[in-house]
This record gives structure tokens, sequence and C-alpha cells, in this order.
């Protein structure tokens, strides 16, 4: 059976943070934006962020942290007022990692995958952020992708699709994988390992630096699951830096 996988686009195929610096650049000066970067860069900011081990947070509605930019939550609003007077702007976005959207496509194709997309962008001027999401995977080599634009628990979300694998780039939305679903849940992790959630291994959340190396892991998963060889499984599990239990 093929696999069923879903994908969330912001800081994983798609790179938000460049995008929002610019725009913030816009709104509040370059100086004032580089010790934002500055702020953000400083060991106080690189704290561990914790992953509870129980329910999973409830959903909200509130926009996404601009993670490269320390800034309050005045800023914040402030900058996200200004994005969503910006026509299209979900379309202006490049790539974290140049070539993976065609390269997941091609991937997916050749291995016979279904892939959904899942984001949690907020509406701006233009067309809606599910179609600027889906012109920008086009112009970027993946055609005819189907987008969700999301607002609940992703956990249940892959529960109602039947979905195999959620990759993801924000710990709490891995949490929810976990508690929520039998889906795995795959961590986009670019940042210092030091800084790594210390919850997310031991809840079996598997870590990848970048999406080319979980497409090589996927492509690994799913020759496991055509094959059910107990030690391509065990290297899948290597490969997302989990302990392997002896005899498992």
């Amino acid at each position: 059976m093929s696999l069923r996988i879903a994908f969330d686009l912001d800081g994983v195929l798609a790179d938000m943070d460049g995008a929002l610096v610019r725009e913030a650049e816009a709104v509040f000066g370059e100086q004032i934006v580089r010790a934002l970067e500055a702020d953000a860069a400083s060991p106080e900011s690189q704290s561990e962020t914790p992953v509870a081990e129980g329910a999973p947070p409830e959903p909200g509605d509130s926009h996404p942290p601009v993670a490269k930019l320390r800034m309050t939550s005045r800023q914040e609003r402030t900058l996200w007022r200004h994005v969503a007077t910006v026509e299209n702007f979900w379309e202006t976005l490049q790539e974290t990692e140049p070539g993976i959207v065609a390269r997941l496509a091609k991937t997916a194709a050749e291995r016979r995958w279904e892939i959904i997309f899942l984001t949690k962008r907020p509406k701006t001027l233009g067309a809606t952020a599910q179609i600027q999401s889906q012109r920008w995977l086009a112009s970027k080599g993946f055609p005819l992708p189907s987008v969700f634009v999301v607002r609940g628990s992703r956990g249940r979300i892959a529960a109602s699709l039947d979905i195999d694998v959620v990759v993801d780039d924000r710990p709490e939305n891995c949490l929810d994988v976990t508690i929520d679903s039998k889906a795995r849940p795959i961590l986009v992790w670019r940042d210092d390992e030091k800084t790594l959630p210390a919850g997310a291994r031991r809840l079996g959340i598997g870590t990848v630096r970048s999406v080319g190396d979980c497409l090589e892991i996927l492509t690994t998963l799913d020759e496991h699951n055509s094959q059910q060889d107990p030690t391509l499984l065990a290297r899948v599990k290597k490969m997302l830096g989990l302990k392997t239990r002896a005899g498992a």
C-alpha cells in the first residue's frame, strides 16, 4: 500500500522566516530588524523548548512566531497586520532547500506516495491562502498539489485522513501527531541539536536536519513496509536518532 504523507509548508518546504524578515524591514527599518536578529541569536533565546508529555496544547488561531526575530507580541501583531496587506504574500517565499519541492514531487511519483500539504497560513490580500500555496508548489515543481489550510490538532487531522507520516518543523505539532494518531511524526530540526526539546526523542519523535534527509528516510521506510524487513526498520530508527530495543 502506498505511503500517505503529510508535509507542513512553512519551515519545512517554504522559508517563511526569510520572507517575514524582509517585510519586517519594510515596517520597522533595517537597523531595528538587525537588532531583533541579534537578540534572537543570543544564548538566552536559544534555551530549550519544552515538550509536554501530557495532553497536547489547545489549538489556537495565533500567528506562528518569527524564529529569526526576537519580537514583542505587539511587534508581531504589527508585522502580521502588514503581511495581511501584501497581495499574494505566500507566493513570494523561497524554498528552504533549493529544488526540494521538485525533488519531493519526483520521489513521490516514483514511489507512488500520496502527498498532502498542511498549513496554518493566515489570509492576505489576493487569492486565498490555499490557492496561493497551490500556485507556489506548482511553480516549484509539484503539479496538482493537495493543500489543506488547517487550525486544529495535526494529530487529529492525521487520524481522520489515515496519514502514515507527518513531517513538521514544530515540536508541538509532532506531539499532537504522537498523541492523537497512529502516524509517525518526523521533526525537521535545522537548529543546533542542543536546542532540541528534551522530550522529543523520549516521546518517539524522530528528527532530521533537512527535508532531503527526510526523503531518504521515507524511501527506506517505504522499502521496509513493502519487504517487512526488521533490519530496514532498525536502519530507519537509527537515521531518525531513535533507540532500537533489543529484539525489536
